[in-house]
């Protein structure tokens, strides 16, 4: 297993997408480790800011050692990586986290699904399903209004299914409206997305007897343990604290749906 490590990386390019949506590549070595699912923790050059900011991997160039990142301005931190320029230093540590679990995919119709911010890991995923044996893919996609970023680079990959909460594009409504719009069916579930989301696909897989996989990633802190600030209850008893529970950012941030209470 590859060891997480600090490394003062450089932009090698940076665009808005979208609203409030940046789009960042990185030139850093990490991109060598890098699994769908996993994300990096990027630091301010604030040194009041003492919390790096986990962002998910959206993509990797192993071939350049470049690292793409997806992410929305939510405060003073990102607003800060959203003025990077070409050059910049930018300071990350990673690879962080689990990833999803690809094999599981193996021989199965399977559902990619991503809401907001929750829609860039899916490329990185929806990139290597191709190296999976007999799979069929489905990307199902959640925006806000008609700014669906990353909707064409996924859909070099697989068929792509819009939600728009407003209408404007695609099913009006979320995710889950468009499976039942679109009679779409699948075997397995990977997804990353809002908490209300991520709940009703957990249930939807109960009720449909399917495995799903589902990243928490947007309930973190410092990303290394430490704060304890990404903790979830849990099926079964974690074997550092011996409680119910775990740390998501260490021990996630991909869990099978049905072993965790959200």
């Amino acid at each position: 297993m590859e060891q997480k490590r600090k490394e003062a990386a450089s932009v090698y390019k940076q665009q808005q997408i979208a609203p409030g949506i940046y789009d960042m590549w990185i030139n850093t070595t990490l991109a060598r480790q890098a699994k769908p699912g996993q994300f990096i923790s990027v630091y301010t050059q604030d040194q009041s800011a003492l919390l790096p900011r986990p962002i998910s991997i959206c993509e990797t160039d192993t071939a350049n050692d470049r690292l793409r990142i997806v992410y929305r301005v939510a405060g003073k931190g990102t607003l800060e990586f959203s003025r990077y320029e070409a050059g910049c230093r930018v300071d990350i540590l990673g690879t962080l986290g689990n990833g999803f679990p690809l094999e599981k995919a193996a021989g199965k119709r399977v559902f990619l699904m991503g809401g907001g911010i929750g829609i860039p890991p899916m490329l990185a995923l929806a990139k290597e399903m191709k190296s999976v044996s007999a799979v069929s893919v489905d990307v199902i996609a959640g925006y806000r209004d008609r700014a669906l970023f990353l909707s064409e680079d996924l859909a070099k990959y697989a068929p792509v299914h819009v939600a728009t909460e407003d209408g404007s594009v695609g099913t009006k409504g979320n995710v889950m409206n468009v499976i039942e719009a679109e009679g779409l069916e699948a075997d397995v579930i990977f997804a990353c997305g809002p908490m209300p989301m991520l709940r009703a696909i957990r249930q939807y897989a109960a009720q449909k007897n399917i495995e799903a996989y589902i990243s928490l990633e947007e309930r973190m802190a410092c990303g290394v343990g430490a704060c304890l600030g990404c903790v979830v209850r849990t099926r079964d008893v974690d074997h550092h604290s011996h409680v119910n529970n775990a740390r998501i950012c260490t021990d996630g941030p991909v869990y099978e749906a049905q072993e965790v209470e959200i």
